[in-house]
Formats: C-alpha cells, structure tokens, sequence
C-alpha cells in the first residue's frame, strides 16, 4: 500500500509551529533551524494542496484548513508519544552522552561515575568536552553540563547542580613558618593566580571577607581551573576557586585552605537540556542523581 500520509518531522514541524506561532520558537523547541522547520511546512503544504499558514510580519496564523489539520492530527501525534514512552523500559540499554567541561569531569564526576553505574547499569553514559561558548547546536549531545550565571536560550532549561561556594588555597608550606599566613588579608602578600576567564573571583572573594577596599593584581592567569591548582601545587602563588574541583588535592595534602570562608559565587555548573526532551526517564534520572551527589 502507498503511504500517503506525511513524515513525522514535518508533522511535529507543523503542530509545534501551530502551539508556538512561530516557526522561530518551533525550531527552538525541537532544537532544529529555522530553515529546516520552513522547508517542512513547505513540503507539507506542497504535498497536501493545502495552506495551513500565513504569514505575518509579526508571526504566523493558521488557517481553516490548517486549524482543522491541526484538531485531526494532535491525538495521533498524542498517541505516537505515549506508545514511544511506554515503550521505553528501564530495563532497555540507553546511551546518553552529556558535554562537560574537563575539569569538572576529572575533578568531580568522573571519581562518582561507579555510583552512576551501580544505580543504573542500564544507561550508558557518555562524556563529551564541553566548549565555553557552547551554543547547544550539537544534536548528537544529550545534556550540558556547564558553567553559567543562568542566562539560557529559549528551549533550553537548565538547572542548578554545583560550584557556587570559592575558596582561597594555598602550598601547604605557607602555612609554616614566621610568615605563615594566618589571616585573610596575609594573601595579598602573595603572588595572586586567577582563572583566564573569572579574573574577578579575587575581587569577589577580598569583599566578601572584608578587604574590598584592598586593590589586588594577579601575578598570572590560567585558562583551565586545573592548570590553576597546579600552579598553586608547584608553589607559585594562592588562588581563589571552586571548592568542588579540589577534592583530589585537598585530601592528599598537595594544596590546602588557610581559611575556612566560603564565598556565594554567583556562577555554578548547570545541567541544561532541551525542552522537548523533559519525557526522556533517562535524563531525569540522571539530573536527580547529580543533584543527589551535589548534596
């Protein structure tokens, strides 16, 4: 038998841009282009003989006929979801792979990644670099963690995981001898080393603790957090970072934290994904799980 119905991308294509009003806000939601949602329409209407949209300087509005497609079409599309949903057992292999910056992925989830496995051996986890200006373009990426302040594009949603408490640290051997730093404001006699790209974290943290009227200049900067912490190992100088990516050297005594002050920070990693994919199990199980082990 001839198939004469439509492709389910131009199908979803048609039903998100008539919700949404756009075929702008469509692309977003189903993380495709612009152009890739206007070609589907086209084809659509082109294939049907019908006008289902017209066009407006201010957005789209369907038509009767494009009205009623809509009423006809909305439970198939409705029943497709649900039979997809039910179908997926959590008993069935699934693969999500998840953009993270390096860093992050050495220093704090990778050492957790044996309970991700205990708790759920089905999902095969994927990592992927993350880019400091990612623009979630990436179909093959399932979910983001990333730094941010949380500012996101429309059809992505994001949520809070880790990272907005800075510390100072230091060589274990300034914590010795006659000039031993034993209070805040000793840092400033130090060689002051900052992240590239959060080169205001020193200004931060010095207010916080009391010393914003101290003017402070960094005597090097480091575009990687963990190029940052090795430069304290070797001696170089103190800094200010995250306390969730210094676990490793925190606990073998290779830096340490003169003090115990823990600064808001107002950037933190969020796990942002796609709007359209809030139904995927997989990718709620895994958000719960990263706030659980954020706890």
């Amino acid at each position: 038998m001839r198939i004469r119905s439509p492709s389910l991308h131009e199908l979803h294509a048609f039903a998100a841009s008539a919700r949404l009003g756009s075929f702008s806000k469509a692309a977003e939601e189903l993380c495709v282009t612009q152009g890739a949602i206007s070609r589907a329409i086209a084809h659509l209407e082109e294939q049907l003989g019908q006008t289902f949209f017209v066009r407006q300087s201010r957005g789209i509005e369907l038509t009767a006929r494009g009205r009623d497609y809509l009423s006809q079409i909305s439970a198939a599309l409705q029943t497709l979801e649900s039979a997809a949903t039910a179908q997926r057992s959590p008993d069935i292999p699934t693969r999500l792979r998840l953009a993270v910056p390096p860093t992050l992925a050495a220093k704090w989830l990778i050492p957790r990644l044996a309970d991700w496995q205990a708790l759920h051996p089905q999902i095969s986890l994927s990592l992927a670099p993350s880019q400091y200006d990612e623009d979630f373009s990436d179909a093959d990426i399932d979910a983001w963690l990333r730094p941010s302040s949380g500012s996101f594009p429309s059809g992505i949603d994001a949520e809070y995981i880790v990272g907005r408490e800075l510390v100072a640290i230091c060589h274990p051997k300034d914590l010795q001898g006659s000039d031993a730093l034993s209070e805040p404001v000793d840092l400033l006699s130090r060689p002051l080393l900052c992240n590239t790209n959060y080169q205001q974290n020193w200004r931060l943290w010095l207010d916080s603790v009391g010393l914003g009227a101290h003017e402070f200049k960094p005597s090097a900067d480091f575009e990687q957090v963990s190029m940052l912490v090795q430069a304290v190992v070797a001696g170089l100088g103190v800094a200010v970072v995250q306390r969730c990516l210094i676990d490793d050297e925190l606990g073998a005594g290779r830096i340490a934290m003169p003090f115990e002050d823990k600064v808001a920070f107002t950037v933190g990693y969020m796990l942002c994904t796609r709007r359209a994919s809030h139904s995927n199990r997989a990718l709620q199980q895994l958000l719960q799980w990263l706030k659980a082990q954020a706890a």
